[in-house]
């Protein structure tokens, strides 16, 4: 189990630093999906919505890569993850596949970890 923490751990970390990256030194072309997507894209970039979401793609990544920061880099990039997946569900299906595979290892990790999430499901006044 340990081995495949760690697996899971460097894949989603280096998954999300890497597209983090890439909002500010652009190295991955991107293309612009059609449709409703693409104004979508367009309208966040020209507004700054990237650079935000590239900011917590690259904090979120290394605390998961480094392995020191796990439970909160997976507490950045949970809503994150959400709204991926929303995007790609309402707009554009066709290209889920890294946002399925990144969110299963958030789940993935979100288990292994799950002692550190323990007090956010447990009512206040059983403490």
């Amino acid at each position: 189990m340990n081995v495949a923490v760690t697996i899971a751990r460097v894949l989603l970390g280096l998954m999300f630093v890497v597209l983090g990256l890439n909002v500010y030194v652009p190295f991955i072309p991107m293309q612009t999906p059609p449709g409703d997507a693409g104004v979508l894209m367009t309208l966040m970039f020209e507004h700054g919505w990237f650079t935000f979401f590239g900011l917590l793609y690259i904090a979120g990544g290394l605390m998961i890569l480094i392995g020191r920061f796990v439970p909160i880099g997976l507490v950045l990039l949970g809503p994150n993850l959400v709204i991926i997946l929303l995007f790609h569900i309402t707009l554009n299906p066709r290209d889920i596949g890294q946002g399925l595979v990144a969110s299963v290892l958030e789940i993935f990790l979100i288990y292994a970890y799950r002692e550190h999430f323990k007090s956010l499901f447990t009512p206040g006044w059983i403490r």
